[in-house]
């Protein structure tokens, strides 16, 4: 049986003048204010569909990363992704950068990478985004 997750966006008004909240329904964890501005422009203490969807991909991948590691013998014992969504009024998404820092006891750095880019291919959000360039940095240590 699949799993749900549920948000859910109310927006007022035109695109440019107006603005919306994004209700976080599963988890409860709040609702979030969203306009124009704050997508095309400075964040301005609001969020936007490409933090959101940076915020989806960087835990995707550190929980793709983690069970890979595991699975392979060497559990982490910290990862740190940071997903970067770059954003052009008029193109759209232009890509997303991750970059992940990784603890992992008894694997080197060209172990590391190689089961980072293993991750960045196969997470379920990476693969539900398969229309957007993804890139990677990975360092060990």
């Amino acid at each position: 049986m699949s799993t749900l997750r549920v948000a859910h966006t109310v927006w007022d008004g035109t695109l440019l003048e107006g603005e919306g909240t994004v209700t976080f329904e599963s988890s409860g964890i709040g609702i979030y204010p969203v306009s124009w501005p704050s997508r095309a422009e400075q964040a301005s203490g609001m969020t936007g569909p490409e933090e959101l969807m940076a915020a989806a991909l960087s835990s995707c991948f550190s929980m793709a990363l983690s069970n890979g590691l595991t699975d392979a013998g060497t559990p982490p014992t910290q990862l740190s992704t940071r997903a970067t969504t770059a954003f052009r009024p008029g193109s759209g998404i232009t890509g997303i950068h991750l970059t992940v820092h990784g603890e992992v006891p008894g694997l080197d750095e060209k172990a590391f990478v190689a089961a980072a880019e293993e991750a960045r291919a196969n997470c379920p959000v990476r693969r539900s985004l398969a229309g957007t360039r993804v890139t990677l940095t990975a360092t060990l240590g």
